[in-house]
């Protein structure tokens, strides 16, 4: 499965290329963004290290990296990213907005965008891993219609969704 561009109401999802390097580490250099995920803000060689592993691919041919950056049409410029791991009709979504982005709703706009593109490729089960105590994040998942499921790993909690098939139309 590779990335193609979807388009929300305010946003291209544009699949990642190593090329967004430079522009994403100025987007996501805020330390505030690592206070649930841990680590640290990466500047843009290690950024680009990383965009080139992931753009490369899994090495595992039955799991999908599935990566976007988030364009703002109205700023013209990137805001924030999304990503899902698909392995057959599971897929596994996370999502982060640069800090000065955030509280406009394009967080839930993105995963909502990604979770429909998921489906309409036959994901069946989209999981998310939370921290308990991001509650922005929570709202993300919610939004895009991942629900708690009381199971927590890793100090974060599992969200899900399982994708119901479209009645088909004749």
């Amino acid at each position: 499965m590779s990335a193609d561009i979807i388009r929300t109401a305010r946003l291209d999802l544009l699949p990642l290329r190593v090329e967004h390097a430079e522009e994403m580490a100025e987007v996501l250099s805020d330390p505030a963004l690592h206070t649930f995920i841990g680590g640290a803000p990466e500047g843009p060689e290690d950024l680009r290290a990383r965009y080139e592993r992931l753009v490369t691919g899994s090495p595992d041919p039955a799991v999908s990296w599935c990566n976007w950056v988030l364009g703002l049409r109205e700023e013209a410029c990137p805001v924030g990213t999304v990503q899902a791991t698909v392995v057959g009709q599971r897929a596994e979504i996370a999502w982060v907005l640069g800090a000065r982005w955030q509280g406009r709703g394009l967080a839930k706009e993105a995963a909502r965008g990604l979770v429909e593109w998921l489906a309409e490729r036959s994901v069946r089960t989209v999981v998310a891993h939370i921290h308990p105590g991001h509650h922005a994040s929570a709202a993300v998942a919610a939004a895009a219609g991942l629900s708690p499921t009381g199971t927590v790993h890793g100090g974060e909690a599992r969200w899900e969704l399982t994708v119901r098939p479209s009645p088909h139309v004749s």
